[in-house]
């Protein structure tokens, strides 16, 4: 009974010794695991822009070079019509209520040349079409209605230019990557057809090349198709106020001219 006893203590004691050592053990092998991955995290900061940028070029390679390399044309021609016409609906942007304040008081105060010189002055595609139109006063009230009216589609021309070509890259775009795609499902078909048997080894190659000038495709009529329609958006703007202020003109002209005749 005595050995027993002692034996029964001993073991007890062991086993007080081992659970007072597994938390620290424990803690240790926390320890251990989590400095490894705070320096792999750290090192994927570091090395994100890296990563990302040989990422998007194997991609790029493996879409195949050709058929990518036409895609990603259509964004760079697209992108640079975009920021073309932005910049000239901007230039073309003008304050027309300031302008036909100003065409006002110079009629009162220096007639027609008063008012030339203002619309001379003035950048824009309003202040052109005012212009025309003032020009042909001396022929009488219509024909400056009509010029306003002709000159107003020119401008309207000028505002739409290089549309159409950003709509058709819009279109090739999605329509190269489908090419692709196709070429890319023919290259599966032959590898299966070489090697005789369906694996995912044997066509994957293949499918990703589909895929990936897909992807390129939409994602570039995507981009261009958002500046399309913001540039229509501007354009529906400007010829909205182009039609406003050339009836503005006109009630101007015909005040001008009811002035002058009881002179």
């Amino acid at each position: 009974m005595v050995l027993a006893a002692l034996s029964f203590g001993s073991v007890a004691v062991m086993a007080q010794e081992a659970e007072a050592q597994a938390p620290a053990a424990q803690e240790e092998q926390v320890m251990e695991e989590a400095a490894p991955a705070v320096e792999v995290a750290e090192a994927g900061e570091a090395g994100g822009v890296v990563a990302l940028h040989k990422t998007l070029k194997t991609k790029f390679i493996e879409g195949g070079a050709g058929f990518m390399a036409a895609t990603l044309l259509c964004l760079v021609f697209g992108l640079a019509l975009c920021i073309e016409r932005i910049i000239y609906l901007s230039l073309s942007k003008t304050n027309t209520k300031v302008l036909l304040a100003n065409i006002e008081a110079a009629l009162k105060k220096g007639g027609i040349e008063a008012a030339l010189e203002v619309c001379r002055n003035t950048r824009g595609p309003v202040a052109s079409i005012f212009y025309q139109g003032l020009s042909r006063y001396d022929e009488g009230i219509e024909v400056v209605e009509k010029t306003v009216a002709s000159y107003g589609g020119v401008q309207l021309g000028l505002l739409e230019k290089n549309l159409s070509w950003i709509s058709l890259f819009i279109s090739i775009a999605p329509s190269l990557g489908f090419l692709g795609t196709i070429i890319g499902m023919i290259a599966a078909f032959d590898k299966i057809q070489q090697v005789g048997d369906i694996s995912a080894t044997v066509v994957a190659g293949g499918i990703k090349v589909a895929l990936l000038t897909t992807l390129l495709g939409l994602i570039i009529a995507i981009v261009l198709q958002l500046f399309y329609n913001y540039i229509l958006s501007v354009i529906e703007g400007l010829v909205n106020e182009m039609e406003d202020s050339s009836i503005s003109l006109l009630d101007l002209v015909v005040e001008y001219d009811a002035a002058q005749k009881k002179k």
